[in-house]
């Protein structure tokens, strides 16, 4: 009797043990789901609202950024020669605090995503580009952080522009610039939008 009465002390004190282990598992796995959804939500909320003619600040520095493939597949269509710089686009959009797809959109206006630039400038973005004066980039990624860093410290923070039209009356002649660069700022959150495995990890 006193054997029983041990062995089913015994099983009931394992049971009360793995039950525990199975709780902290449980919880463990919740917090983890919870942050991998939390994770991407600015961004996928971004996408969602499509054009960003207001320029929304969002700062997402990650090793795999759901950004930098949407702009890779997006920029492939075109066979530019900025599609591995997708990551370099993100880097400085986050660095500037600017919308990730503002300076990506600007060398499609200005030159189809580098494809008609002025031959070795790296200047796809027609930066410093008036009558006979030409402005050389040592590189794509020089171009990219010099006119990220002039948009965010002269036409932002300098002269006071909140969005892609205000920015416009300063950089560009034409008025239909800023119209232009918002309408392929439109077509990534758009293309991000129809190809759900380009976004990926983001729910859409």
């Amino acid at each position: 009797m006193h054997t029983l009465g041990f062995f089913i002390g015994e099983q009931l004190i394992l049971f009360a043990f793995f039950e525990g282990i199975m709780k902290k598992i449980f919880v463990i796995f919740v917090i983890s789901l919870l942050i991998f959804l939390s994770a991407d939500k600015t961004l996928a909320k971004e996408l969602a609202s499509g054009s960003s003619a207001k320029i929304e600040f969002t700062k997402e520095s990650k090793a795999s950024d759901a950004r930098v493939k949407v702009l890779q597949d997006y920029l492939n269509q075109y066979n530019s020669p900025l599609v591995p710089l997708a990551p370099v686009f993100v880097k400085y959009a986050d660095q500037y605090d600017l919308d990730w797809k503002m300076v990506a959109a600007i060398s499609g206006v200005e030159s189809t995503f580098g494809q008609q630039i002025p031959y070795g400038s790296y200047n796809g973005w027609g930066w410093g580009i008036y009558g006979t004066n030409m402005i050389y980039f040592s590189s794509w990624e020089d171009g990219i952080k010099t006119v990220s860093q002039g948009l965010r410290e002269n036409y932002l923070n300098k002269w006071g522009a909140t969005n892609v039209y205000e920015i416009g009356r300063f950089y560009a002649a034409s008025p239909t610039w800023a119209q232009r660069v918002d309408y392929f700022m439109g077509k990534i959150s758009d293309f991000a939008l129809r190809n759900p495995q380009s976004a990926l990890p983001l729910s859409i």
